[in-house]
């Protein structure tokens, strides 16, 4: 299968390092594309619950997938989050294709696009970080449990499920906080005379048009790899969601070597001292 030719791709939510993450799943899709653009748009390393214990090669592979999309020319945009804040200390670093940034506004095709997280939203992010920290703990091993839930069921012949998903949806407060913060995005994009807003952060694939008393603009999700496994795509001056199925990927290609020999130790070497940093901040 040939990889399908895109302007650009924005993944968020991976949060590489945690058990919760599609690792695997997400390297497929990486595999099958051949983006000029990719918008790393925050809480791709998960640096709030980083461990020294847990670090799986498909992690580790997703790192090298996109270096090697860089050698291979693609501009590379990482937008930090809240999990992966701690890199807002390196914000605005160039370094030829790579662009670590907090926000990015783009000229597709003659219209603008704004890109950022979106935890700057979150009022318990602003003001208590504790509770949010604890949340995602809690989060990340609802995430555990469902995984060997769905084991079970699938063993069982039976159809997978999402407990935070309904969850979710049981609570009016957390569908009223997205809808909120699909509102306020949007208003915000429209004063600035943007055409497109792209998000991340609530882990919720989105594609709309927002109209608001100023005017409209497109209001746009990523998503995440944890539950939705999904990005956005902009192909022939559409954007689109992509949602992951395990049926487009009957064959499993992540085992297959990514760069040769000499190269692929020079990366791991590479990647290793970033990780090792990372490790130092967190201990």
């Amino acid at each position: 299968m040939g990889k399908r030719e895109l302007d650009a791709v924005v993944i968020s939510d991976v949060h590489l390092g945690t058990y919760g993450c599609h690792a695997k799943e997400l390297l497929k899709y990486l595999k099958s594309i051949n983006p000029k653009i990719i918008v790393l748009n925050g809480d791709i390393i998960d640096i709030w619950q980083f461990s020294k214990n847990y670090w799986p090669e498909t992690h580790m592979k997703i790192l090298r997938k996109l270096m090697k999309f860089m050698m291979e020319g693609t501009t590379v945009y990482y937008l930090t989050g809240n999990h992966d804040e701690m890199l807002r200390k390196f914000s605005d670093m160039h370094l030829a294709s790579f662009h670590l940034q907090d926000k990015l506004v783009l000229e597709l095709d003659g219209k603008k696009a704004w890109f950022f997280h979106g935890d700057v939203f979150d009022v318990t992010m602003q003001h208590s970080k504790w509770l949010a920290k604890l949340g995602a703990i809690g989060y990340d091993s609802l995430i555990l449990i469902n995984s060997c839930a769905n084991w079970i069921l699938t063993k069982m012949g039976k159809q997978k499920m999402s407990f935070s998903q309904k969850i979710k949806a049981k609570f009016k407060d957390a569908v009223k906080f997205i809808n909120s913060f699909e509102q306020t995005a949007a208003e915000l994009a429209v004063e600035k005379g943007y055409d497109f807003v792209v998000c991340g952060h609530i882990h919720h694939a989105e594609k709309r048009e927002v109209l608001t008393e100023k005017g409209r603009v497109m209001y746009l999700n990523s998503g995440d790899w944890v539950e939705s496994l999904t990005a956005l795509e902009y192909v022939q001056q559409q954007w689109q969601i992509f949602q992951y199925e395990a049926k487009h990927f009957e064959i499993d290609s992540v085992e297959e070597g990514l760069l040769s020999d000499g190269e692929d130790l020079q990366h791991k070497l590479d990647i290793n001292l970033l990780l090792q940093k990372i490790k130092l901040e967190v201990g």
